[in-house]
């Protein structure tokens, strides 16, 4: 079962959603995501939420335009992350799921998509509440005693615990407990919120007479983001291939998730699973949602996964030039600008066939 919310986009652009969707994702409002203010969202309206995430979504409305905003975050860090790779985490215009069927397997692209989209919205709400704009949240006002005399905590630390527990409430509701894909989606969300909270870094300030350090406060901050995107992309190419077990219960029987080779170690809390094998790429095929990587740019010279040899997958490649105008014997001319020549430079190119 693939993460079956529908939500809005931050500017009402109601997503061309027909019936009742199974594939709708939440994450479709980060798509065209620009500030929304609270009173455009009505949750009531808000199609594939259920009842505990419609509650949730009216009683921090004002945090909602930063749930989108992380959505946005997750998606264009994907885009970074897979770039080079045979599937680059593409969007479907018009599609409620945005990623098309490619989601619909539960394959380590499926489980990167969850945990970065999850981490999105933690880091979008964490730093919303250091801005002090919600009234819902804030700083975070838990300090352990500092470690030496040398400083002491000041500034806003932030709150990345108010962050996960939010990311929790809203993301793992929809999720059915007794089901496998649910299972895996509520392991890899949790993935990418422990990217943040085990990642957290300590900033500090000097104060004093020019310059010196007479003082110095430190707080608690979030790793940029796309060292985030960095730590989950680790935990993709080493994700835990998981099968599916069954276990009775009085209300039926439900489905775990065991790891398929005993070998190796026991997946974590902070590591993705998968259990399904992923679609070679190469070809398109409707069915997959793969779009193949005919017409991929490719670098010849690499031998890894964006040289053309491996995204081709042994098609071959055409070569032809590029002419670009560049910016080039740039100058000081004091004081104060800098001029520059145009310059063409003719690069080639190298597409798959």
């Amino acid at each position: 079962m693939v993460l079956d919310l529908v939500f809005f986009s931050a500017l009402l652009c109601w997503l061309p959603v027909v019936g009742a969707p199974s594939a709708g994702m939440w994450w479709a409002m980060g798509v065209s995501y620009s500030p929304a203010s609270t009173e455009q969202i009505l949750c009531a309206k808000v199609p594939g939420l259920v009842a505990k995430q419609a509650r949730y979504c009216r009683k921090h409305l004002e945090l909602m335009p930063s749930v989108a905003e992380g959505a946005q975050k997750g998606i264009q860090e994907c885009q970074w992350q897979f770039q080079g790779r045979r599937w680059n985490c593409t969007t479907i215009g018009g599609d409620p799921s945005v990623f098309g069927k490619v989601i619909e397997k539960a394959s380590r692209e499926s489980a990167f998509v969850n945990a970065i989209l999850s981490a999105g919205v933690v880091h979008a709400v964490t730093r919303a509440c250091a801005s002090g704009e919600p009234l819902s949240c804030s700083c975070d006002k838990r300090r352990k005693p500092p470690p030496d005399d040398e400083w002491k905590w000041g500034g806003c630390s932030e709150d990345v615990k108010f962050g996960v527990r939010f990311s929790r409430n809203f993301l793992d509701p929809r999720e059915n407990r007794r089901k496998a894909r649910s299972t895996m989606n509520r392991r890899n969300n949790e993935a990418g919120r422990q990217a943040i909270l085990k990642n957290m870094e300590t900033k500090c300030k000097c104060h004093g007479l020019s310059g010196s350090c007479e003082v110095k406060t430190c707080w608690k901050q979030q790793p940029d983001f796309r060292t985030v995107g960095y730590l989950i992309k680790e935990k993709y190419d080493s994700a835990t291939e998981m099968e599916i077990t069954f276990r009775r219960e009085d209300r039926g029987t439900v489905e775990d998730l065991e790891p398929k080779n005993s070998h190796f170690k026991v997946p974590t809390f902070s590591d993705l699973v998968y259990y399904e094998p992923s679609p070679n790429y190469c070809e398109y095929d409707l069915d997959s949602g793969s779009f193949g990587t005919y017409g991929r740019r490719c670098n010849a010279s690499s031998d890894g996964i964006d040289g053309c040899d491996l995204m081709c997958c042994g098609r071959g490649y055409n070569t032809m030039s590029e002419e670009t105008v560049e910016r080039c014997e740039c100058q000081f001319i004091w004081c104060c600008k800098v001029k520059c020549k145009s310059c063409q430079r003719i690069y080639d190119v190298h597409t798959c066939k």
